[in-house]
């Protein structure tokens, strides 16, 4: 069986460049984002400079013109990221920032993300909240949002509590929209002890109870998308110890089969569903104009994940050497096909 689907939306991914280009670079995360399905892409601010001015913006508006799939940037909320002075949020949108985060480090003081998400209202923007203390920030953040009447969208949530915290601030009428990750509805944190530094991310693997909340939230529509959180380190860093490595790992182009091993083949969620989580759910949440883009994946092959194979220039996966069941056969891009598998 084949399925032809429009191509996936992946709203927090990390590119690395401008800066960090031996990660990764827009025009080798494109190529993994297309053999994984994606064939748009969302880049967090952390880069070097941080994407915290419109010149940067630009830099990358123009850098993913040679790019196999859309690339659109996400400017920083604060100046350099460092959660005291807000951007020019106007100045960012009309260079063409899609949203604002200071994903990465999160933003402790709640008078600035009181002011941020004002000013993100009047310019009809969304705010992606990375909480670190996840359940306490996420709280903090919803309670905000529905004080303000304004929008609010949690990345990468991980936590039973979150889940509860997203479900009861919906049934309330809050304007709050949140992701989750393809590792936190499909490993625990007892990969850390088998993988090292390969399994560790921010926020952290979680336990089973955890993993079988984001499970129900996603059954259940409190969690509105799956994003991969794609962030590529070098061999080298991760080759650190635990506590030492930089957290992340690359996910792009085992997202579509962790997702169906985990949630198709286990009959959680069936491939409408999974297609509305990866593809239009995502899209609607930043208000992106639908691509030309298609995809047409089989569900049921299996695969061995390994990592030499990537398109990525990294390869710190918790996934290598697993078997998954699914696999993109092409990906089209306004009528040309960027990859074929």
């Amino acid at each position: 069986m084949q399925i032809n689907s429009s191509g996936f939306v992946d709203i927090h991914v990390h590119f690395r460049e401008p800066g960090f280009e031996y990660k990764e670079d827009i025009i080798s995360g494109a190529l993994a984002a297309a053999a994984g399905g994606f064939t748009t892409c969302c880049c967090m601010p952390n880069t070097s400079p941080v994407a915290d001015s419109p010149e940067v913006i630009e830099f990358i508006i123009k850098k993913a013109q040679a790019a196999a799939v859309r690339v659109l940037p996400i400017g920083a909320v604060t100046l350099g990221q460092k959660g005291k002075t807000l951007t020019d949020f106007a100045a960012l949108k009309k260079a063409g920032a899609v949203a604002l985060s200071d994903d990465g480090l999160p933003i402790n003081d709640e008078n600035i993300m009181r002011s941020a998400l004002i000013s993100a209202k009047e310019q009809g923007m969304l705010i992606i909240s990375h909480c670190e203390e996840e359940t306490a920030m996420a709280e903090r953040d919803v309670r905000l949002a529905k004080e303000l009447d304004a929008r609010v969208h949690i990345a990468h949530i991980s936590t039973a509590e979150t889940v509860d915290i997203i479900r009861k601030a919906k049934a309330a009428g809050v304007k709050v929209t949140a992701e989750t990750c393809p590792h936190y509805f499909s490993l625990t944190s007892e990969e850390v002890e088998k993988q090292g530094a390969n399994a560790c991310m921010n926020p952290p693997l979680r336990t089973k109870k955890d993993v079988e909340a984001i499970i129900e939230g996603l059954c259940d529509g409190t969690i509105d998308a799956i994003a991969t959180d794609h962030a590529p380190h070098s061999a080298q860093e991760k080759s650190l110890p635990v506590g030492e490595a930089p957290n992340g790992i690359i996910g792009l182009e085992t997202a579509l089969a962790v997702t169906l091993t985990f949630l198709y083949h286990t009959k959680k969620l069936s491939i409408e569903q999974i297609i509305e989580l990866m593809s239009v759910n995502p899209g609607r949440i930043l208000g992106l104009e639908a691509t030309s883009g298609r995809i047409i994946f089989d569900p049921d092959e299996e695969w061995t994940v390994n990592p030499s194979k990537f398109k990525s220039k990294a390869r710190n996966t918790p996934y290598a050497g697993m078997k998954l069941r699914g696999k993109v056969k092409q990906t089209v891009v306004n009528g040309v096909v960027i990859y074929k598998g």
